[in-house]
């Protein structure tokens, strides 16, 4: 026995209640209703039956009992809970004729009837051959009963025979077998003889049933349990303290209160061997047994036990069901029927309520992003834990991956292979330059300056590298600092290298009075100055608010990213904007200086090279403010290689191609020739 998963709210929340209009019916209403509600259960209907008194109330019970065949049948409800005494099954067999009596045709479907413990199985003379499919696949609650040894033979051997003296049995033996008893008939007699000799078990179940129902059981049980407590009354022990206690208190006519003392004492096992007591409210501590009533395609009828409720087991285990033997209604082609106002929610979706309707009533509506519902029917969607996130149809949690920019993964090894090419070029340009340091190019554009630009541009394609990994604090309080710094010092070279041209120029000019300004010690001071601001804004960023190793789980929602928090991002942004100020100024010096008449003016080849610089960067702000993660830092890493190269590439390749490929035009008198 197992308990079933859809005999609980959840597969029958729609239900109606069919019940008497009388005290018993007022009574049952109020009692579940409040009971069901608190469970999830919703009513779709609840009806009641009027009993008449006289005949000329046939004709209004059909014309309601035809409302109430109509109401079931038209509701979505596929469970009906049905309250009255053991005669209420001849209403029930009349409902699928109601109908056809006023004319309207009604949808045939089938119904789950729950029926309380009072209601028998019985019939009536004239339903003899009605059709009882109405009441196939109910469920009943019976008061708990047990084969006892020896009964079926005793209902087999009872004829009108063998209990002459039982007035009763001929009369039932006639009405039952549609046959008379000559010496009971006066007069000529009409229709077939009874001979005495018919089967019990010949008649269909609803006119007699061979095994013993839990009324029969009961009364059983009662009469041996009255029988064991006037037994107690009648020992020696009780009667020598009941004369003691009528000599004390001189009370009178105390039998029947005394009887119920012993009576309330009373526990025994029966013939069936179940133990027979009474809780100290003076009820049979025996609980229920839920019956599958089933009729046969020849109208057999048969109960089968399916369940049991039972009051003395743990809680956990007081009721139990066998859902695999249950029969249902031939409507559900066997499937286990599902009664509810609405379709259950799938996982990923939650209920919404439908305004002035019943709690089970309503509409389900997808899951907002970024929260999942895991059942069906749930009132609510939840967010996952930090470390999980929810699937496409976010009816599940998947645990997050760990994301940040690594060595192992290919765009890692892309941008790494990159700044190690262009690190390597750089080194090859240095190495070239200070191989031929004396010949006049390289003297030309001040030596000391354009060994420190490519040694910080060697130094920017390195930097990038610390990007990539796993975020450390020492990379994190590296990374921005020292991009900053070295970029800075970059930019201040070129800006020099502008200034100085410029000058150069002014200096030759007759009258001039800015020779004292040109020479190595004006670079110098250029490019200390600029670094030293960069530096200091560098160092106050540390001081204040440094950069750290943070975790990010809001960005992606499928990827807990590491990524370094830049602990201030106005800092972060003056780095840079002093950076694109120290660019731009160079731009504006070269650009005025690009068509100085000068055999190897520079000026022309920053100018480019600013301009270049100037797009990336100028590009770089929308493009990292629009990315998340790991390819927030890929733009990062991807603009300081991009800018670094523009500078190399734009300022030294034409001077290479002249020391390599062009030796002839490095000399002192090909530059005083193009002067000239």
């Amino acid at each position: 026995m197992s308990r079933g998963k859809d005999l609980r709210p959840g597969g029958w929340t729609w239900i109606g209640i069919l019940t008497y209009n009388d005290e018993n019916g007022d009574r049952f209403v109020q009692t579940v209703v409040p009971l069901f509600s608190k469970n999830g259960i919703c009513f779709a209907f609840t009806l009641r039956s009027h009993t008449f008194s006289v005949v000329s109330e046939i004709n209004d019970m059909l014309k309601r009992g035809a409302k109430i065949h109509d109401t079931i049948s038209d509701s979505k409800a596929n469970v009906v809970v049905f309250h009255g005494e053991s005669y209420s099954i001849l209403f029930l067999r009349w409902l699928p004729y109601l109908s056809e009596q006023e004319h309207i045709t009604s949808k045939q479907k089938g119904i789950v009837w729950i029926m309380t413990a009072q209601i028998e199985l019985t019939s009536m003379v004239y339903q003899r051959t009605w059709d009882t499919d109405i009441i196939h696949g109910a469920l009943s609650f019976t008061v708990h009963s047990n084969d006892l040894p020896g009964f079926k033979p005793f209902v087999e051997n009872r004829n009108p025979s063998s209990a002459k003296e039982d007035g009763f049995i001929g009369d039932f033996w006639q009405q039952a077998f549609g046959c008379v008893f000559p010496n009971r008939v006066v007069g000529k007699v009409d229709g077939d003889i009874c001979t005495g000799e018919e089967k019990l078990e010949s008649l269909p179940g609803h006119f007699f049933e061979m095994s013993m129902t839990g009324h029969s059981y009961s009364i059983y049980n009662a009469v041996y349990a009255i029988a064991h407590a006037l037994h107690a009354m009648s020992s020696p022990k009780f009667r020598d303290r009941a004369i003691m206690v009528r000599r004390e208190k001189k009370i009178q006519n105390q039998q029947m209160w005394q009887f119920h003392h012993f009576l309330k004492d009373v526990s025994f096992n029966n013939s069936a061997k179940d133990k027979i007591s009474f809780n100290e409210d003076g009820e049979l501590v025996a609980g229920f047994d839920v019956v599958n009533w089933i009729i046969s395609s020849n109208q057999t009828f048969h109960r089968v036990k399916v369940g049991r409720m039972d009051p003395t087991a743990p809680p956990d285990q007081m009721f139990s069901i066998n859902e695999d033997a249950i029969k249902w209604h031939r409507g559900f082609n066997q499937v286990q029927p599902i009664s509810v106002c609405t379709e259950d929610c799938n996982p990923g979706s939650s209920k919404k309520l439908k305004e002035g309707e019943p709690f089970c009533c309503y509409d389900c509506i997808p899951c907002p992003e970024g929260k999942i519902s895991y059942q069906r029917d749930m009132n609510d969607c939840y967010k996952c834990t930090d470390g999980y996130y929810p699937n496409t149809n976010q009816d599940l949690c998947l645990p997050r991956k760990i994301s940040f920019l690594s060595f192992e993964e290919p765009l890692g090894i892309c941008l790494a292979l990159f700044a190690f090419l262009f690190s390597v070029t750089t080194a090859l340009v240095l190495g070239i330059f200070i191989k031929h340091h004396n010949t006049p190019i390289v003297k030309a554009n001040n030596r000391d300056l354009t060994y420190t630009l490519l040694i910080s541009l060697l130094l920017c394609f390195l930097c990038s590298l610390i990007f990539i990994g796993r975020p450390q604090k020492m990379s994190c309080l590296l990374r921005q600092t020292a991009f900053g710094i070295i970029f800075s010092v970059a930019v201040s070279c070129v800006l020099a290298k502008t200034i100085t041209v410029a000058l150069a120029f002014m200096a030759t000019k007759p009258g001039a009075n800015m020779r004292k300004w040109v020479g190595k010690r004006l670079g110098n001071v250029i490019v200390i100055s600029c670094s030293f601001i960069q530096t200091a804004i560098c160092t106050l960023w540390v001081v204040t608010a440094p950069p750290f190793p943070d975790v990010d789980i809001h960005s992606v929602i499928d990827e807990i990213i590491l990524d370094c928090n830049e602990g201030s991002v106005d800092m972060f942004y003056c780095v840079l904007g002093y950076m694109g100020f120290l660019a731009f100024v160079s731009f504006i010096v070269a650009f005025f200086a690009r068509k100085l008449p000068d055999s190897f003016n520079e000026a022309k080849f920053i100018t480019f090279s600013m301009l270049v610089f100037c797009s990336v960067w100028l590009s770089f702000i929308p493009s990292y403010l629009s990315s998340k993660g790991k390819y927030m830092v890929a733009v990062e890493i991807f603009s300081i290689l991009a800018s670094s190269a523009g500078l190399l590439g734009c300022i030294f390749p034409p001077k290479c191609y002249i020391i390599l490929l062009c030796p002839e035009l490095n000399n002192r008198e090909y530059l005083i020739r193009r002067k000239a």
